[in-house]
């Protein structure tokens, strides 16, 4: 069941019929393997925390290069040199309070 801050958060889906509140709340009962928090995990991350799966288990063994920045949008300068899942987890659950995050090295 959605309590009141996600029904004000995911109001766009709510709406849609293609979602509606039955999809919404299959998609916060959902969980989820990224395998991966680079160039194609970074934007998938972002959308799937944003979208309100319930939870999301990221596992990645890397950790972010400055070289990674211009490409890997879910790390900042402040996560050079900090594993990638730290970094990933951070800013999902900055993106979306509801999600729970798993992270894996």
């Amino acid at each position: 069941m959605l309590n009141n801050q996600e029904i004000m958060r995911y109001g766009r889906h709510l709406i849609m019929p293609e979602v509606g509140v039955e999809g919404q709340e299959k998609l916060k009962a959902a969980k989820i393997l990224m395998i991966g928090a680079g160039g194609l995990g970074s934007p998938s991350g972002l959308y799937l925390a944003a979208s309100g799966i319930g939870e999301i288990t990221i596992l990645d063994p890397d950790v972010v290069d400055v070289s990674n920045l211009q490409r890997q949008i879910l790390h900042d300068s402040s996560s050079v040199g900090m594993p990638k899942v730290e970094s990933a987890k951070r800013r999902m659950n900055e993106v979306n309070p509801f999600v729970k995050i798993n992270a894996y090295q």
